[in-house]
């Protein structure tokens, strides 16, 4: 199963978190991460694998986006900030609408992410 991360600037670290507690989950299932450009240096930093697209005001959230569409992307985790603006909101909708139109799941905040990890 292939997830995709994503983490506004102000959540990074809780992402990076999040994964660090759910690592062993992760490469025991064999889940493949993919994520934007700047969240993914965060990860690969904690020493995890993931495959970095754009950052997200550069295409990333767009590329993901068609990941989604394309039936590749089985899960998307985004920790967005809800307290911030985004140049690239545009694109962060999208991702969340196809995310619905495809039925996969999305969680926007640790506690759901927890609870669709054990799910999977």
């Amino acid at each position: 199963m292939e997830i995709a991360i994503i983490a506004h600037d102000g959540k990074k670290a809780d992402m990076v978190q999040f994964l660090m507690e759910h690592k062993e989950l992760l490469k025991a299932k064999g889940i493949s991460l993919i994520s934007t450009g700047t969240t993914g240096s965060k990860v690969e930093a904690a020493g995890l694998t993931v495959h970095r697209y754009l950052s997200g005001p550069l295409g990333g959230d767009a590329q993901i986006a068609a990941r989604v569409a394309e039936g590749k992307t089985g899960m998307v985790i985004f920790f967005r900030d809800p307290l911030e603006k985004h140049p690239h909101e545009p694109d962060i909708f999208m991702l969340m609408r196809l995310c619905d139109v495809y039925n996969v799941p999305l969680a926007t905040n640790p506690a759901t992410a927890g609870l669709l990890i054990k799910s999977v």
